[in-house]
């Protein structure tokens, strides 16, 4: 049990009294809160830290039939509308990421509103007010209690029906509503207000992820016009030959940093503006570092990194905006806030590396995520030549099973163990491409041989899900059949016109 000592009354109704109280001994500035009734959902978030909420140190039940808990001080304001456009959608999206954390808890807060958000001294929000709080239960038809605020509580929070993590988001939505003011009324907040704050459940979005996404669209810029596009295209173009031409002579040009590199909302992918001069044999390279920090500020240019690496690739993944993107969730295992920094990477004959650019931050709350399901029924299909050109691609069952956005990752592997191909898609690209699976370059296998693959999972909702995982060594229940390849006939009459003498 702490020691502490009362300083002052903050609040004081029938439900409830808050008081400021200090810790003896260190002097930690707490807040107590003596509820009416039994609060099972403070005693559940005790045990659910996350940056954004408040850490409950206390929870007790006296023999008075109240709830006691203490909980850590948070300094700040609240919401108002005074906010700039840009930091409350930044705010907005902080509180689903907070809602989506409790909907993976099964707890609804149920008082959602601007008072109960608070603006920190770190600039990031934290949700407090936990009173109303309760633990969403299925088999009930209704709340056993009726609590929240006027104005913001959703009509099933007045007992019509119970309580979920949807009535949550109606009043984020009454929420963002009052706090975007005039601004309410623009054609891209209209869409998103109505659908929070519809009176049915089943028509509002169903997840706090959902609405994260859709606020991540409102946040972007508008497009400019197609001609302001090509004048801006050709005023870096001419920057960036003068540039060239400005090289010391026999020196290396140092290529331009990468733009803009950001987190791709919540799914652990990294996404930044390609440069396609950089690499080598006609595919560009980048090398990136990962940095966890347990606050949201940024890393400092001395600061050690938690993970790196190095890729290459054909080119673009979006060519329509020349974008380029590597899902680092699977190296995502500490909860806390992650940065990246990419430099585009030069091929040391006319190129130099790019100076580092670093990103935004990321929160990740996954550490004890379940892992993605494995990928079941491994098997090869192989469009020969008969029917056209000779494709072979790597397939499994449950492709169901996973979202759009999870990628896979899949290795080829010869008889004396050596991986002789690698190729990563999206579940997206599957389908989109079709016959349900990868495509392994036939040109990897030309020597002739047999082939098995594996293939791995990498998930795009790491606060849900983990990569799935993939042991070492492998064993052989996770491994495709053989797939047996011929010697392809070049090679063969090769070999037939090198043996005659």
């Amino acid at each position: 049990m702490l020691e502490l000592e009362t300083l002052r009354l903050l609040k004081q109704s029938e439900k409830s009294s808050v008081s400021l109280v200090r810790e003896k001994g260190n002097g930690r500035l707490l807040i107590k809160k003596v509820l009416n009734g039994r609060h099972e959902a403070c005693l559940a978030l005790q045990g659910c830290a996350h940056p954004l909420l408040p850490a409950i140190y206390e929870v007790s039940f006296p023999e008075d039939g109240t709830t006691v808990v203490i909980e850590e001080y948070i300094e700040g304001r609240p919401l108002g509308p005074e906010l700039p456009e840009r930091q409350l959608l930044r705010a907005m999206r902080e509180l689903c990421a907070v809602l989506g954390f409790l909907e993976k808890h099964g707890i609804v807060h149920r008082d959602i509103k601007p008072s109960n958000i608070l603006m920190a001294a770190d600039g990031h929000i934290r949700l407090i007010d936990f009173d109303a709080a309760r633990i969403a239960r299925q088999e009930l038809e209704q709340d056993t209690v009726r609590l929240g605020t006027r104005g913001y509580a959703p009509p099933e929070q007045y007992g019509f029906s119970q309580t979920d993590a949807r009535s949550d988001l109606y009043a984020l939505g009454v929420t963002l509503r009052q706090l975007l003011g005039e601004r309410a009324q623009r054609p891209r907040y209209r869409r998103i207000l109505k659908k929070c704050t519809a009176l049915d459940p089943g028509k509002r979005y169903q997840s706090a992820r959902q609405l994260d996404r859709a606020l991540a669209l409102c946040g972007r810029a508008p497009l400019i016009g197609g001609c302001a596009v090509l004048c801006l295209a050709l005023l870096l173009s001419l920057i960036w030959r003068c540039a060239r031409s400005a090289a010391p002579e026999g020196g290396l040009t140092v290529l331009p940093a990468p733009e803009s590199p950001h987190w791709s909302g919540e799914s652990g992918i990294a996404r930044w503006g390609n440069v396609p001069e950089s690499g080598s044999n006609g595919e560009v390279g980048y090398h990136w570092k990962l940095y966890r920090m347990d606050t949201p500020t940024p890393p400092g240019p001395d600061a050690a990194c938690y993970q790196e690496g190095g890729m290459h690739g054909n080119g673009a993944i979006d060519y329509a905006h020349s974008t380029y993107e590597v899902n680092l969730a699977e190296a995502l295992l500490e909860n806390g806030y992650y940065f990246f920094s990419v430099c585009a990477a030069g091929d040391g004959l006319r190129y130099a590396d790019s100076p580092f650019a670093l990103s935004d931050a990321f929160l990740f709350t996954g550490e004890d995520a379940p892992p993605l399901p494995q990928p079941k029924g491994l098997t090869w299909h192989h469009l020969d030549a008969s029917g056209g050109e000779e494709q072979l691609y790597a397939t499994w069952d449950n492709l169901e099973d996973y979202a759009d956005d999870e990628s896979f990752r899949v290795h080829v592997y010869d008889r004396e163990g050596n991986r002789v191909a690698t190729n990563i898609w999206t579940k997206a690209a599957i389908i989109k491409r079709g016959h349900n699976g990868i495509q392994i370059p036939l040109s990897r296998l030309a020597g002739g041989g047999s082939y098995r693959f594996t293939v791995q999972a990498l998930t795009s909702r790491p606060n849900q899900y983990r990569s799935s995982p993939l042991p070492s060594p492998i064993p052989d229940n996770l491994y495709s059949p053989w797939f047996e390849r011929a010697q392809d006939e070049t090679q063969n009459s090769q070999k037939s016109a090198a043996s005659r003498p």
